[in-house]
């Protein structure tokens, strides 16, 4: 899925003012551009969706976080956007993504404790406005911020329910590929690698970085690369500021993470694991939907790969996640 040294072209940060989603804006919902700042000092730029007809003097909120190479524009958004038609929702760009993070520190670096801690700050944002009932706000996670968001709710209590769509847990496939197909001789000479290239940037090498969906495809590329081209190297769903590339050494950092660990933490607040039917990475929502607690619910969406819960609006199970925030919030 991409190289060390394999770079995309960084785009400038700074928040854009227009509308520049790679979806239609809802005549149901009012859009707002805001931003606030998570526990580690980092200023998390965020698109705030508001119901244009509110049935109640406080309603429910969602907090909806994005795919590991994506940005706010892209999927989190149509869903923040599309929920916003009944919840008041926040989506933002992960710290070191987007426009998060301004110009002052370093871009594309993952760093689990930052993405899980963005979910806590987007909970301490939205719980001040003042149409949001603090009692009732729930967490979405989509494709690696799934596993986040999973995460962040163990540790948070105030996440009433939890959500995730194609989920990936980012540590166990960077500690073993996807389909677990990396062995840990293989990993130990990866980690090995990984030092190695922190003496070099140390001494003034240039970062190295990985790009997680290529540039270019041809017939012989695997099946999994393709599907993410479609998206994020397509009208479809390409965005600027979405380049998918992390630094190399951010894989190290990964393989330290391990949201399923404490599962059983999220009960009694139910959980809801939605992937498609067909995606390579459903054995990440099974094996996550096993360790926790009830309540929980595993919904397979039939004839679906990972992404096409994306963005394709007739495969995505709208009624499912209002059903399940409208009885848990």
């Amino acid at each position: 899925m991409g190289a060390p040294g394999a770079s995309a072209v960084r785009p400038k940060n700074g928040p854009s003012k227009e509308w520049d989603k790679t979806f239609p804006t809802s005549p149901r919902v009012r859009h707002q551009k805001v931003s606030f700042d998570n526990r580690l000092g980092i200023n998390l730029v965020a698109d705030l969706y508001i119901p244009k007809r509110l049935y109640s003097q406080k309603a429910p909120a969602l907090v909806v976080g994005h795919s590991l190479g994506g940005v706010k524009e892209q999927t989190s958004g149509l869903y923040a956007q599309t929920l916003a038609e009944r919840f008041i929702t926040v989506a933002w760009d992960a710290s070191y993504n987007g426009e998060s993070g301004g110009t002052r520190v370093p871009h594309f670096i993952a760093s689990p404790e930052a993405f899980v801690e963005d979910f806590s700050a987007a909970i301490d944002y939205i719980r001040l406005h003042p149409k949001v009932d603090r009692a009732r706000i729930g967490a979405l996670g989509i494709c690696g911020r799934g596993g986040f968001a999973i995460a962040a709710t163990q540790n948070d209590p105030r996440i009433k329910a939890v959500a995730t769509v194609s989920m990936y847990d980012m540590g166990r496939d960077r500690r073993q590929h996807l389909g677990d197909t990396q062995t840990d001789a293989e990993h130990r000479a990866e980690l090995v690698r990984l030092g190695e290239q922190r003496w070099a940037e140390a001494a003034g090498a240039p970062t190295e970085y990985i790009v997680g969906t290529p540039q270019t495809i041809n017939e012989d590329s695997p099946a999994v690369a393709k599907e993410f081209y479609d998206y994020y190297r397509t009208p479809r769903g390409q965005h600027p500021r979405s380049t998918t590339e992390m630094s190399w050494n951010s894989n190290g950092a990964l393989m330290q993470f391990y949201p399923f660990q404490n599962l059983t933490w999220i009960s009694p607040r139910p959980a809801l694991f939605i992937h498609g039917e067909k995606a390579d990475s459903r054995y990440f929502s099974e094996d996550a939907y096993s360790k926790a607690s009830e309540p929980k619910e595993l919904y397979l969406v039939p004839g679906a790969g990972h992404v096409d819960l994306y963005d394709q609006v007739d495969l995505i199970r709208w009624n499912k996640l209002v059903t399940f925030y409208t009885d848990n919030l």
